[in-house]
């Protein structure tokens, strides 16, 4: 059946999504809606791992070459604290700068037929005329918040402030360093997306931030400040900001997670940031947002009823987001309570950063913990009682924040 699909907002999401759609039936009139003029997204890299490539190059093999050509890869992590480092083994990860990606995405859109419009901004007021108008318009989307009531948004901020940064800094892996300062811990998150440029994720406490004066200097100050803290891993090399404006002020925030009642509301359905976030400490945003597009187009395609095709869409998606909810739940309260970890041996202490998803850790003490991890890859009956027990708290600990609205 022909369909007329709006989709507002020209991040990965709906890119992909029109693209989806019109391999499944060229007939299809798609068209994405980008209020912004082509080419002029701000960001620097996003990550993937090697489950999302596989996923990508079996529903569209033609953008996926492209997208694992453009991408710089790990598999190791390295963790500084003070003057020790670590170097761990980890999965295969992938680097790719968000410009290059949509970039890939929208000439494959073009290619199969896609109406990209840049610099048509829709809103509640001026709604396409279309079959299904999909709001893939990020965390902030102008749709969502118009009928706020009606898909039961709920914004919950975290407690730390980050700042997202690039650098010239060509990670090797990727790569966590923590600075001790007289105001507290100051901590970032490192990857390479080119091979000329990395992110710099920076992250702290409030009283840390205030305390060192970032929340007041501009951003070319600020980035001084953070280039000292930072000096053993950045090599030399600059950060690199994003002022409002000559002498305008570093953009320091605080993650908002997001979940929705519902995702949709007549022929209007969330996709993406616009339909839920999970903390940037997992490195998951886009990938849940290509495969909320690829659940969309596979319900569109199962069901010619489009109440019933919304549903199960929205069904099977917040299935699949419960255990990484829950995973950047428990990432973010690791480092919110970092002093609880900050202190063990480096092996240990990057040991446990990479168990900081698990439901276990915050009831157990760390040193403890990081023994009977050691022991559970040794014994099988140790390793079931992990898989037992974690799920059986991590239900105690999501029905505890639905009752308490945290």
């Amino acid at each position: 059946m022909r369909v007329k699909v709006a989709c507002v907002g020209g991040g990965p999401a709906g890119l992909y999504l029109s693209i989806l759609l019109k391999r499944q039936d060229p007939s299809h009139d798609v068209t994405v809606h980008e209020r912004n003029p082509e080419g002029s997204t701000y960001g620097w890299g996003v990550t993937y791992w090697q489950g999302l490539l596989d996923e990508l190059r079996f529903h569209d093999p033609e953008s996926a070459r492209a997208i694992e050509e453009s991408s710089v890869r790990w598999n190791e992590g390295v963790a500084h604290v003070r003057d020790l480092a670590t170097r761990q083994p980890g999965d295969n990860g992938h680097g790719i700068g968000r410009h290059r990606l949509l970039e890939i995405l929208a000439d494959r859109a073009r290619e199969l037929g896609v109406r990209l419009e840049f610099e048509s901004e829709i809103t509640a007021e001026n709604l396409p005329d279309a079959d299904l108008v999909v709001a893939g318009d990020g965390v902030r989307s102008a749709l969502r918040t118009h009928h706020a009531d009606d898909f039961g948004a709920q914004l919950t901020e975290g407690r730390n402030s980050y700042v997202w940064l690039g650098t010239t800094k060509v990670f090797d892996s990727f790569t966590f360093a923590f600075v001790e300062t007289a105001h507290g811990w100051i901590w970032c998150y490192g990857y390479p997306f080119s091979d000329e440029q990395s992110t710099c994720v920076i992250e702290c406490a409030p009283e840390t931030l205030t305390g060192l004066g970032l929340d007041r200097a501009s951003e070319a100050d600020g980035l001084a400040d953070l280039e000292k803290l930072f000096a053993h891993i950045l090599d030399g090399h600059p950060l690199v900001g994003r002022a409002s404006s000559a002498g305008g002020s570093a953009q320091w925030l605080t993650f908002r997670t997001l979940v929705n009642r519902t995702w949709r509301h007549g022929n209007l359905v969330l996709l993406g940031d616009a339909a839920h976030t999970t903390h940037y400490s997992i490195g998951a945003g886009t990938t849940l947002a290509l495969e909320d597009a690829i659940a969309l187009a596979e319900a569109l395609r199962e069901s010619a009823d489009l109440p019933q095709a919304l549903d199960r869409y929205e069904r099977v998606r917040k299935s699949a987001l419960l255990s990484q909810q829950s995973a950047a739940r428990y990432s973010a309260q690791w480092y919110e309570n970092l002093t609880r970890y900050i202190h063990l041996p480096p092996e240990q202490m990057f040991a446990l950063l990479g168990q900081r998803h698990s439901p276990l850790l915050p009831y157990v003490p760390p040193q403890l913990y990081y023994r009977l991890d050691r022991a559970a890859g040794r014994l099988e009956a140790l390793r079931r009682l992990k898989r037992w027990l974690g799920p059986k708290l991590a239900r105690g600990a999501h029905a505890r924040t639905l009752t308490s609205g945290k």
